[in-house]
């Protein structure tokens, strides 16, 4: 070796002898100075006893929850949705295989279960049917005839990000679904991806107030003069937070999203927790008819079921005053929804599971000569095939799912909704973070989730022997028990009988809804 390369290799180790003595030296006055600050604090005890070492704690318990996914828990472990499910739906996104190999990691002896009865004679590819329209609104001046019993449900403009706004209109459109707004109000973003709208009011009416925060009938026939705008929905309650209103950080409020909304940029948008107008069931019924008169498409309600007694109420005042009063459709809210932000009191323990709920409502309209009229959508970690066939064999005539459709654009449950950091560019209007997002391909992730749905829901239907997934039902599944046997959900929740005052209720034949069929036993041979 010559005495240059000698000279140069000997400048190297001083350099990085240097650096060394540097890192370790900065290194220790950190320590030092988090010593300082740990024990001459008095707010954290740990922190106090164990200077620097307490640190780590909360380190570790901020990066657990990111940790289990990936090397901890098994495929069937997490809340609120396992690994099994996001990557089912992930797959479904990308229009990848979705089968598996060697067996079912699922579990299915818990109470709870669900088991399809699977026909002896399936239905064959050839005998199966296309899915089929369903008119909701058959009284208003515009009814909707909806094509997709899968549909995305209310994600807010400010809650959700540009790009991600973009992504799921046009993948609506895509998929021939609808797109409910959220409580946010409409806006431009919305309407570019051409998809068909629902639009929804939260208790604090953004995007149809006036300056009062009242309903605004100019700006409700401004938001209704837009065909793509299909139906309106009153939010009276959502699964995450019943009794709680829409909550947005002031981080997340831009001067866009405040002039949607018509409220202070940079302030915490809390929306009251009901609306005050609407103090009991008469008042909700003119509220919807008075949207419905001034917009003249279908509307109906969303709320999450705690108790069927105040909807035994409201199907008696409906029958009072003529069929045509009835809400259009009710959406039901499981009381596990999910939500940006919300208090955890109010999203682990108020409000019935859909499990429960959905057979409930739709028994209560049975009853009472209205389910022909109402139509019901459900809502509520229904995100995988077999939940969403379970909840039309249960009564729903629509499924629509938030979450979902956040893991088909890319969500990774980081949970950090309610901060302006996630990391997907999702729920967060950081540019930065935004970037990581583009439309148009994620677009195309969403149409295909919400395709590669209808089609296993179909297969599904199919096993069952049906000819289409909206003649699944009750007698179709079976639910397993605490003893580790199943009981038919038909036994479970037997179709009650119409009163008798109300059997000759009915729907003029020219308003009658489409896709009324008469159920189909299974084992018969079946023609389109």
């Amino acid at each position: 070796m010559d005495e240059a390369s000698h000279d140069l290799i000997t400048a190297g180790f001083q350099i990085l002898s240097t650096l060394f003595i540097f890192a370790l030296g900065l290194a220790s006055l950190t320590v030092i100075i988090f010593f300082i600050l740990d024990v001459t604090q008095t707010k954290d005890a740990l922190r106090k006893n164990y200077p620097v070492l307490g640190r780590f704690r909360y380190l570790f318990s901020t990066l657990g929850e990111f940790f289990r996914q990936y090397f901890f828990a098994m495929d069937r472990e997490e809340m609120p949705f396992n690994r099994a499910e996001r990557d089912w739906v992930a797959r479904a996104a990308k229009g990848d295989d979705n089968t598996i190999a060697f067996g079912s990691t699922k579990n299915l002896t818990p109470a709870g279960s669900v088991i399809f009865v699977n026909c002896p004679f399936p239905t064959l590819d050839e005998d199966a049917v296309k899915m089929q329209t369903v008119q909701i609104g058959p009284y208003c001046r515009q009814p909707y005839d909806a094509s997709s019993f899968f549909n995305i449900s209310g994600m807010s403009y400010g809650a959700l990000s540009t790009p991600a706004v973009l992504a799921l209109s046009n993948g609506a459109r895509m998929a021939g679904c609808w797109m409910n707004t959220g409580e946010g109000g409409l806006s431009s973003y919305h309407l570019d991806g051409g998809a068909d709208i629902v639009m929804q009011i939260g208790t604090a009416k953004y995007g149809v107030r006036d300056d009062q925060g009242n309903l605004s009938d100019r700006k409700l026939k401004e938001v209704a003069s837009h065909k793509q705008v299909k139906m309106f929905e009153l939010k009276m309650s959502q699964g995450a937070k019943p009794g709680k209103g829409g909550i947005l950080p002031g981080i997340k409020v831009t001067a866009q999203i405040a002039k949607i909304r018509g409220i202070p940029e940079g302030r915490d948008s809390i929306s009251p927790n009901r609306h005050p107008e609407i103090n009991n069931i008469g008042n909700m019924l003119d509220m919807i008819d008075h949207i419905r008169t001034v917009t003249g498409k279908p509307t109906g309600f969303k709320a999450v079921i705690g108790g069927v007694g105040w909807l035994e109420n409201m199907c008696e005042q409906i029958q009072e005053r003529g069929i045509e009063s009835a809400p259009d459709f009710i959406t039901i809210d499981s009381g596990d929804g999910g939500s940006g932000a919300a208090p955890m009191p109010l999203m682990d323990n108020v409000g019935l599971v859909i499990k429960e709920s959905l057979p409930m409502v739709s028994d209560v309209l049975h009853k009472y000569g209205l389910r022909r009229r109402i139509r019901l959508i459900s809502s509520g970690k229904l995100i995988t095939p077999s939940e969403v066939a379970w909840a039309l064999a249960a009564g729903t005539d629509f499924v629509t799912s938030a979450r979902g459709f956040m893991f088909s654009l890319g969500c990774i449950q980081a949970l950090k909704c309610n901060k302006n950091t996630c990391p997907t560019g999702i729920t967060t209007h950081n540019k930065r973070l935004q970037k990581g997002l583009n439309p148009e391909d994620k677009a195309v992730k969403v149409a295909n989730y919400c395709k590669n749905m209808i089609r296993e829901v179909q297969v599904i239907a199919h096993s069952c022997g049906v000819i289409r997934p909206r003649l699944l039902r009750r007698k179709h599944v079976r639910i397993v028990q605490g003893t580790g046997t199943s009981v038919p959900m038909d036994v479970l929740f037997p179709r009650p009988e119409i009163l008798p005052q109300y059997k000759d209720t009915n729907i003029p034949p020219t308003k009658a809804p489409t896709d009324i069929i008469a159920d189909i036993t299974p084992g018969q041979p079946h023609k389109p």
